[in-house]
């Protein structure tokens, strides 16, 4: 698994107040788009899914939902990875809140326009921690490592006050 919490790598994206973040109010998940530096961990701590599983028939992999002790709710995996991150999530007694699918991340990362939405966003005692979860075996696919760089270096460059 990759948890995208340090980021040691350089990040030639943009500047963070061109960093856009998407999600869905908790309240009548009404669809809301803000500067990534105008938005606080305690909104998106209360955002519902930016999507839900997909599943069909035959698929490859087990998305399903989870009854969360932390949230006193259902949280949705996309895959038995996620659901063993999630998992360890609800066990974590530093982890106040978890949040599925939490929010698209829009940057322009080397002149073009990147989105992302994370697996889970983290709500800790010592802040939030946004994390994506891969396999080993394909984090080190270009795409994949690419991808979870810039979208935790837009994390911690931005911060979530």
């Amino acid at each position: 698994m990759v948890v995208a919490k340090t980021c040691e790598d350089s990040w030639s994206g943009a500047a963070p107040e061109s960093v856009v973040v998407k999600f869905r109010s908790g309240v009548g998940g009404a669809e809301i788009c803000r500067p990534w530096n105008e938005v606080s961990a305690a909104t998106l701590g209360e955002a519902a899914p930016w999507r839900t599983f997909r599943w069909h028939h035959g698929q490859k992999h087990d998305s399903g939902k989870y009854f969360s002790a932390t949230q006193s709710d259902q949280v949705i995996y996309e895959s038995r990875w996620e659901l063993a991150r999630l998992l360890l999530a609800d066990f974590d007694t530093a982890v106040d809140g978890i949040v599925a699918k939490p929010f698209p991340v829009v940057a322009n990362v080397d002149g073009k326009q990147r989105k992302h939405i994370p697996d889970y966003l983290l709500i800790t005692q010592d802040g939030p921690v946004v994390v994506d979860v891969k396999p080993l075996r394909r984090s080190a696919e270009p795409v994949v490592a690419r991808t979870v760089a810039w979208t935790r270096a837009a994390v911690e460059f931005r911060g979530l006050p």
